[in-house]
């Protein structure tokens, strides 16, 4: 857990730990980079504002080398503060103040997230789904994906030629039905889509069919659907 409240690190500790939890706490930025540098937690729980950095900036920063699972604990309310750590790569946001027992529920969705699961296959040949991995590539090449693209890009790959409807997306990437007004998902399927754009000899996107959700495209050549 990276944040300066000393208060609010102490209860969490205790309560999180009588959950079963095992919780490191640092307070300022850089020392939160280290920390998930050496410990390799299994989630992150980053405050939104920092005494010596911007918590965007330590997001940045622990993306650069790591795909952990953070979750952006913030007293900002501005939505587009919200939209910005998840296009940065937060995998969930909780604003402040909040209720343990809510933080814990999110924390046990994205752990239920980031578990292995039984191999998979893709309906895109040119596409390889490692389950046991987490892992995704194309054409041998490894995509770096944080959890929540992995199971966007796993579950579209499944699909193949199908339109997976937002609901169904949203189930499968965030264990929880879909929200009024909640644009998690489309800030996760754009930097999804980002990534795959940058991969070499893709021709395809993820495209967004309105009112209804989402369809890998791609290159026959790939045996997928061509854009």
């Amino acid at each position: 857990m990276v944040d300066d409240d000393l208060e609010l690190c102490t209860m969490l500790d205790s309560y999180l730990s009588r959950h079963g939890w095992k919780v490191t706490s640092t307070h300022n930025g850089q020392d939160g980079i280290r920390a998930a540098q050496t410990l390799s937690p299994g989630l992150i729980i980053l405050d939104g504002m920092l005494p010596d950095m911007d918590g965007f900036d330590v997001l940045r920063r622990i993306r650069a080398t790591d795909n952990v699972p953070v979750l952006l604990l913030t007293a900002r309310g501005e939505e587009i503060d919200r939209i910005v750590g998840l296009e940065m790569g937060a995998d969930d946001y909780l604003g402040k103040p909040f209720n343990p027992r809510e933080l814990l529920a999110r924390m046990r969705a994205i752990h239920r997230r980031a578990a292995p699961r039984e191999e998979a296959e893709s309906a895109v040949p040119a596409f390889v789904i490692n389950e046991a991995k987490r892992e995704i590539s194309y054409r041998d090449q490894p995509i770096v994906l944080t959890d929540i693209e992995y199971r966007l890009l796993a579950t579209l790959l499944r699909r193949g030629a199908e339109v997976v409807d937002r609901e169904d997306l949203t189930r499968q990437a965030f264990d929880r039905e879909s929200r009024p007004f909640d644009r998690s998902l489309d800030m996760h399927v754009s930097r999804l889509r980002r990534k795959l754009e940058q991969l070499q000899g893709f021709k395809g996107t993820v495209k967004s069919i309105r009112n209804s959700g989402y369809l890998l495209v791609q290159d026959e050549g790939d045996g997928g659907v061509r854009a």
